[in-house]
């Protein structure tokens, strides 16, 4: 890794300790964080491990001591990876292919809160990453204490992870230096006849050359139809003499999932192809315009909305301006037409502009941290069309 750019461990302390804080607010007497390997936000924010295969969770106690939780699999991978002192095996956190393991002596809940000082049986216990704790997670937190009440504390978690500290930035900002090292080895060698798959390896090679962890998402390099879909995966097409390739190349570094997105012409762009491109840039470099700390995002969405509406693309509006980045590159807060919430300094965003028609959409996007009179643009600056000449 980069050595100095990293989270040191006691930020990992001082985190279990502002959940705590949180917690006891809030009259829970246990927070369970759950994760899996798509999404381990929430979990390795606290321990520092990111699951394979298997499931993972952390447990805290309203006094704030802290254990990570993790499969039959991973009791050394999850030991040499664990930022915090304690770890137990439990068979909920087992993989998909869900094996008995008949000879395994494993923990329970009961032993996790036992260890962790948690005592009694009218238990308030919140659970986290609600939408990726599975049925047989909380079906074992329940048959652990089948009296205690069970509530969701999604929003504890969007209240820690929001504000970033300087490591965090630290790590996000080299992500983009090396997601963008990527893009433009990408347009070197970039030509038609090539495919979209080739053009994520060129990505891959680069990143990792470069001391990247992993990729921050799984590489987008879509070309023509495919550049319509705001979520999807590259594959085997061909690029062709003329292609709109769109480009959302990424980069991880100790979790933090960093990508900067813009689309590549194979050849001169003209006509209402090149108005509907340049109006997507437009309505991004607009949204940077907005923001800045103690803007309420709501107004920035409705606002950017309009935008669409009173330039005549309506039609071509798919979602808001902004969302959240951080350990995933999409998380929470989003900035939507009903976020009700005011900008602070240090939450990092996504400055996702994404329009699309019936036959071709394109993305610009970057990331920036909100400062007291305006963003700090964490990545290098994008807005430039690229038009190549073969």
């Amino acid at each position: 890794m980069h050595g100095d750019i990293c989270i040191p461990n006691n930020e990992y302390k001082e985190r279990v300790g502002k959940a705590a804080a949180l917690m006891r607010r809030e009259g829970l007497d246990a927070l369970i964080v759950n994760g899996n390997e798509a999404d381990y936000a929430n979990t390795r924010y606290f321990s520092g491990f990111w699951p394979l295969f298997e499931r993972c969770g952390v447990a805290i106690s309203a006094a704030g001591d802290a254990a990570l939780l993790v499969g039959p699999e991973s009791r050394a991978f999850g030991g040499d990876r664990n930022k915090l002192d304690k770890l137990y095996v439990l068979k909920d956190y087992r993989e998909g292919a869900d094996p008995a393991y008949p000879e395994l002596r494993a923990d329970t809940f009961n032993d996790v809160f036992k260890g962790l000082g948690i005592t009694g049986k009218k238990l308030r216990i919140g659970v986290a990453s609600y939408l990726d704790t599975s049925v047989i997670i909380m079906e074992g937190i329940k048959k652990a204490f089948p009296e205690a009440e069970i509530a969701r504390a999604d929003h504890l978690m969007v209240e820690l992870r929001s504000i970033k500290s300087r490591s965090e930035i630290a790590c996000l900002k080299e992500g983009y230096r090396l997601a963008e090292l990527a893009s433009q080895q990408v347009i070197k060698e970039i030509k038609p006849g090539m495919t979209e798959l080739q053009m994520v390896g060129v990505a891959q090679r680069v990143i990792y050359e470069n001391g990247a962890e992993y990729e921050g998402l799984p590489m987008y390099v879509f070309s023509e139809a495919s550049t319509r879909h705001a979520i999807s995966r590259s594959s085997y097409r061909r690029f062709e003499q003329g292609d709109i390739v769109q480009l959302n190349l990424s980069a991880k570094i100790d979790g933090y999932s960093a990508s900067i997105g813009y689309p590549v012409i194979l050849g001169k762009l003209t006509g209402k192809r090149r108005d509907i491109v340049l109006f997507g840039l437009e309505a991004h470099n607009w949204t940077q315009g907005q923001l800045k700390a103690g803007v309420i995002a709501a107004d920035v969405a409705k606002d950017f909305y309009r935008f669409f509406v009173d330039n005549g693309y309506k039609d071509n509006f798919v979602y808001g301006p902004m969302h959240g980045t951080g350990l995933i590159e999409v998380e929470a807060p989003w900035v939507e037409t009903v976020s009700n919430y005011a900008f602070k300094p240090n939450m990092t965003f996504q400055i996702d502009t994404f329009i699309s028609t019936d036959t071709f959409g394109v993305r610009w996007e970057k990331g920036v941290a909100i400062e007291e009179n305006g963003v700090d643009v964490m990545s290098p600056p994008i807005g430039i069309l690229y038009e190549m000449d073969f």
